[in-house]
């Protein structure tokens, strides 16, 4: 059976090429010498670029193809194992240094697309990764990592230097909120606005309970909406902590450190 680390060729009759089979090994620098008309160009160019370039150009749609260059069909019986290609002619067009591969070819254009799309952004201040999660992406978390367990889907909420935490818990009553994470317990509003012992100046943020949830097939949408005021509310950032008021996992929306608050710009 032909081997998957090489490029097959079989019977190249190109130009002056006179039917021979040849092996080009996958990931490695392949080197093509020889006197001038002894069919180089013949074998690279016009057999081995030309037949990746048309099997590539195959999977696009028939209306994108009749915008394109296309080089003729090669001489030869057959080939195997073939990849997308790129040639680039030696030239005297490019003036500076500074030139690359990648410039000369295009690629770069390319690359700035595509590297934001594919690339991981790592947290400066911990070296973590950053990720941009959404409802749906957390639930799928939550469902493989907490399935069958109740969690508390929370918040923050941060007080100002010139509010009293009061300012900030009534509003918060009014909307429909019961309980909050206070000194890494779950403690309901009310009591809190009744005695002010258990906050204290120097305490700057809180968890809102959004929802207390059982994470499982039929709770899907109302985990979902329960995510999304969540993230909403807290600006883009979620704790989810289990029924003993321990962190079991964190998700941001946007790109935002977890432990600075510093936001990146996407690309």
């Amino acid at each position: 059976m032909p081997s998957k680390e090489y490029i097959h060729l079989r019977g190249v009759r190109q130009n002056n090429l006179k039917g021979f089979d040849l092996d080009l090994p996958i990931g490695q620098l392949t080197v093509v010498t020889g006197l001038s008309g002894a069919g180089k160009s013949s074998l690279v160019f016009e057999t081995l670029h030309a037949e990746g370039q048309r099997r590539y150009v195959e999977t696009f749609s028939p209306y994108t193809r009749q915008f394109m260059d296309l080089l003729d069909r090669p001489m030869v019986d057959n080939v195997e194992n073939i990849r997308p290609s790129i040639a680039i002619q030696q030239s005297n067009t490019v003036k500076t240094s500074r030139s690359t591969v990648g410039t000369i070819t295009e690629l770069c254009d390319f690359f700035k697309a595509w590297f934001p799309n594919v690339a991981t952004l790592f947290d400066p201040a911990t070296g973590e990764p950053i990720t941009d999660d959404t409802p749906q992406s957390a639930w799928k978390t939550l469902l493989k990592e907490q399935k069958g367990d109740t969690v508390l889907i929370t918040f923050p909420v941060n007080r100002p230097e010139k509010f009293e935490w009061s300012e900030i818990l009534q509003p918060l009553s009014a909307q429909g909120y019961t309980r909050v994470v206070c000194n890494d317990s779950v403690t309901r509003i009310e009591e809190l606005l009744s005695s002010n012992s258990k906050l204290t100046s120097h305490q700057s943020q809180l968890l809102v309970v959004q929802d207390r949830i059982a994470i499982n097939d039929k709770n899907r949408s109302r985990c979902i909406e329960a995510l999304q005021h969540a993230f909403t509310f807290g600006k883009g950032r979620i704790q989810i902590l289990n029924t003993e008021g321990a962190s079991v996992a964190e998700f941001t929306h946007g790109l935002s450190s977890p432990e600075t608050g510093q936001t990146f710009r996407p690309a």
